[in-house]
């Protein structure tokens, strides 16, 4: 499981860690990895160009330690002090008696353009809000450059608790991030700046419930239902699915598609659709006489394709079993009956739903998904997995900082090809079936995305794809993930 840290967290545990080891020893740690990092990217470091641009902070301290291993291996190495009456003053010493130059923000665009590699060392973890007025153009520089770029333990300018990106920022190819990830390299729109990222351990001794979490193969294979040797259709769990309508007739047949590849041992598939969901999928279970009377499930998947027909989704939110509530059900979803279930339930909105049931714009939503997975989670007293460039997956005891009760799942699979008609309804399938087959819905909800995200990749392999092409290749994500 890759996990992230607030940074209170982050903070204390550095503290505890300096207090056992010689003074600068941490930093000395950073910086060696941080060097590691950029003399792989080079490739050859003699004789090449680097540029840190350096705040005020430990995080230009790293920065400053590190361009000094690289000019004692020949690169010629430029500091761009931003505040030069704070720069770390031991790390300057290094870096000149490495044979390395200090210069001000005048000469820094110059340098920048003629440099291989710049290393941002601006602003470290605790930073908020966008990048100061004197450090933009030379965030901008760096963007123009030819050079790659290397962020110090995270792109300034980003927030590194909630992933929020609020003014300018620096886009980095690769960053090198210590002791552990922080929350905005996993969310996104922060995510987009970080590249990619590379982990240095550090030694910090970290406490058990993260903030962040994302699933990696064997986490997801662990979920995964498998059926025994005394397993029969009923005892993997029956899904229900309540979808479709005479205009959106497909929803029903995708989330069914979705669900038959779930794990659950039968689909027993409720709406005005059945003829269409027969003719694709004769092995369903099929009933016109709703929810409440369709017969035996362990789960409910209600709402995609379901127009403004309120019955089905009022009468599974009735019954006593786990339910799945996806587009049209969740605006047709009364809020108090979801808050007054005493069975689980998984919220799948996007993020326009969900900023429809918060009441509030959309691009407030996606500009600050964690903030939005958590007040929906908490607001209906349910798991709610938000879509979208990052998938979030959270329950109800997933507050703010290190107190919260659970960590929110983020999903590292998934593709941009992914954002086409229908793909949802078979994810809310998908997650519906994991739920019948007895999963909780945090497991439930972050298996089916992890799942989904694959089969996206490997159905899209670099093209346009269609939802019924990911719901097709959901047996190969499922056996990629178990096989290892």
């Amino acid at each position: 499981m890759r996990t992230a840290y607030s940074v209170e967290t982050v903070r204390a545990a550095e503290r505890e860690l300096m207090a056992r080891l010689p003074e600068g020893a941490l930093m000395q740690r950073a910086a060696a990895g941080l060097a590691a990092a950029c003399a792989e990217l080079l490739g050859r470091v003699y004789g090449s160009r680097v540029v840190l641009l350096v705040g005020s902070g430990d995080n230009g301290g790293d920065a400053l330690y590190a361009g000094a291993r690289l000019a004692r291996r020949g690169a010629g190495v430029t500091a761009v002090l931003l505040a030069p009456e704070r720069a770390h003053a031991a790390g300057l010493t290094a870096l000149r008696g490495a044979g390395g130059r200090a210069v001000g923000t005048g000469e820094g665009e110059e340098s920048i353009r003629r440099a291989d590699l710049v290393v941002d060392g601006i602003v470290g973890i605790g930073g908020k809000g966008g990048l100061r007025p004197d450090a933009v153009p030379l965030a901008e520089a760096a963007e123009r450059s030819r050079a790659a770029v290397v962020a110090v333990d995270l792109p300034s300018g980003v927030d590194a608790d909630t992933g929020e990106v609020r003014g300018t920022a620096l886009r980095a190819d690769l960053t090198v991030t210590f002791g552990t990830h922080k929350p905005g390299l996993l969310v996104d729109p922060a995510r987009e700046y970080a590249g990619s990222v590379r982990l240095v351990d550090i030694g910090l001794e970290l406490p058990g419930e993260p903030v962040l979490e994302a699933l990696q193969h064997a986490d997801a294979a662990r979920l995964l239902p498998v059926p025994g040797a005394e397993s029969d259709k009923y005892r993997r769990g029956v899904v229900g699915v309540a979808a479709g309508s005479a205009r959106y007739p497909g929803a029903a047949v995708l989330a069914v598609s979705g669900a038959l590849r779930g794990g659950a041992g039968a689909v027993r598939y409720v709406g005005p659709a059945a003829r269409d969901v027969i003719a694709r999928f004769p092995e369903t279970l099929v009933s016109d006489r709703g929810p409440k009377h369709a017969g035996r499930v362990q789960a409910w998947v209600v709402g995609p394709g379901a127009g403004d027909d309120a019955g089905p989704v009022a009468e599974a939110l009735a019954a006593d079993v786990p339910v799945l509530i996806d587009a049209d059900g969740l605006r047709l979803a009364d809020a108090s009956a979801v808050r007054a279930r005493r069975a689980p339930t998984l919220m799948t909105p996007h993020a326009g739903e969900a900023a429809a049931l918060l009441g509030v714009e959309r691009e407030e939503v996606e500009g600050g998904r964690l903030a939005a997975v958590r007040e929906l989670a908490g607001r209906y007293g349910a798991t709610v997995l938000l879509k979208g460039s990052t998938t979030l997956v959270a329950d109800p005891g997933a507050g703010t900082g290190a107190g919260a009760a659970t960590a929110v799942r983020v999903n590292p699979t998934g593709t941009s090809w992914l954002a086409t008609a229908g793909s949802g309804d078979v994810l809310s399938g998908l997650a519906g079936s994991l739920l019948a087959a007895g999963l909780p819905p945090l497991d439930a909800g972050s298996a089916a995305a992890y799942l989904h995200g694959l089969a996206g990749r490997c159905a899209a392999d670099g093209a346009p794809v269609g939802a019924h092409d990911v719901a097709e290749a959901l047996p190969a994500a499922w056996r990629d993930v178990v096989r290892g």
